[in-house]
């Protein structure tokens, strides 16, 4: 999910160095985004992957167990499976 475009309430000031600034327009320019924009969009996806890799899952030791099985097992043959496997891979 990208950060809301919506009305902004509140102000994020950061101080950077004149190199950090430069890298950060250059990138966001690159990206045919404004700085803010930017700025903004990394710290929201930096902020959800540390968050999401922190969520836990808890599962008893039988549904855990279920789940590494079907993990491990073959795919069941099927008629999407069979296509996909005889299709051209898209960089040959």
């Amino acid at each position: 999910m990208s950060p809301s475009r919506g009305t902004r309430r509140a102000t994020l000031k950061l101080r950077v160095t004149a190199e950090e600034c430069r890298l950060i327009d250059r990138a966001a320019e690159s990206a045919g985004r404004s700085r803010t924009e930017f700025v903004l969009e990394a710290a929201h996806n930096a902020a959800n992957e540390i968050l999401l890799d922190r969520t836990i899952v808890a599962v008893s030791f039988k549904r855990y167990s279920e789940f590494l099985a079907r993990l491990d097992a073959p795919p069941r043959p099927n008629e999407r499976l069979q296509r996909r496997m005889q299709a051209p891979a898209p960089w040959d």
